[in-house]
């Protein structure tokens, strides 16, 4: 099922935004990884207009939102980011003539700064040891002091995030791979494994939803650690969960590095949900069809230091 017709009727309107989604899926068969005879398959997000995955959701939240009159040219786009989410909010707006303003921490990467200032987005940074979760405590205090001013996306509570994925993203996975065995993902906001998770197994029951969780620092940009203490997204829908693996940073990084001598120039959290994949075909040797994303582009992270 693609977006529904009046969602895509706007965004044909608009040349650029017309070209996210629909993006390829490849099997990852390097020799190095050791997979066996099971088969992993990484859709390409990373295509996407902005370098990465939030395009999808970014676009479907917005363009609902002006449909529904609840984002006029009056109203600025407010909302927390560690960057991917901000570019497409910062490209998608400005194409449909919207101010942007964004909350992200002081220590996201200098590439992902740059796009959003070249688009034009206004920027407010928090202190990186605090954590993710000062980001949304500071727009929850921007909001609150001039909620005329903002119109608040909150794509940690907004359906249309999930929705965004269970409409597209999923829909195209089960066009390009037969017989899904596995689905591997980690929470940002937590719509794409859940919108996919619940799409998949709509299709078949007995397809198994991985969540891949994570050391909170030095983290993984992009990725929230989920467990005790830790706010949890609403959009994250933890019942679509069935199991979670625990990924090292060094070994995803690792990953990505190998990732990128093969062809592949992709981000660290695409290392590790690679990584994760990785073990679960060497659990199920001989019947798995393990799919996940690679979410966004090796360039975003020159900064990082990953590649040195």
């Amino acid at each position: 099922m693609p977006f529904p017709k009046n969602i895509l009727e706007f965004i044909e309107k608009y040349p650029t935004l017309s070209t996210i989604g629909n993006t390829p899926t490849a099997e990852i068969n390097f020799p190095e990884l050791n997979l066996g005879q099971s088969k992993l398959f990484a859709k390409y997000e990373f295509l996407n207009p902005g370098g990465s995955i939030k395009d999808r959701p970014i676009l479907r939240m917005l363009v609902d939102a002006i449909l529904n009159n609840k984002l006029d040219k009056n109203k600025t786009i407010l909302d927390a980011t560690s960057g991917n989410a901000g570019i497409a909010y910062a490209m998608i707006g400005t194409t449909l003539n919207r101010q942007v303003e964004l909350v992200m921490p002081e220590n996201a990467s200098e590439e992902r700064k740059k796009r959003l200032i070249a688009h034009g987005a206004k920027l407010t940074f928090t202190d990186p040891l605090l954590g993710y979760d000062e980001t949304i405590r500071e727009v929850k205090r921007l909001y609150n002091n001039d909620p005329e001013k903002y119109f608040w996306c909150d794509q940690y509570s907004n359906v249309m995030n999930p929705l965004a994925h269970f409409e597209t993203t999923a829909e195209e996975l089960l066009n390009q791979v037969n017989g899904i065995t596995h689905f591997v993902a980690g929470v940002g906001t937590g719509g794409t494994i859940s919108g996919i998770g619940k799409k998949l197994k709509q299709h078949n029951s007995k397809i198994e939803i991985v969540l891949i969780n994570f050391d909170e620092w030095p983290g993984i940009e992009g990725l929230k650690s989920i467990g005790e203490g830790h706010y949890i997204p609403d959009t994250f829908d933890q019942n679509i969960v069935d199991s979670e693996i625990h990924v090292d940073i060094e070994n995803a990084a690792r990953i990505s590095k190998l990732l990128a001598s093969k062809g592949l120039f992709v981000g660290q959290s695409s290392g590790a949900y690679i990584t994760a994949a990785m073990e679960i075909c060497r659990k199920h040797q001989n019947n798995s069809r393990v799919v996940t994303i690679l979410n966004d582009i090796g360039e975003r992270y020159f900064s990082t230091g990953i590649w040195e």
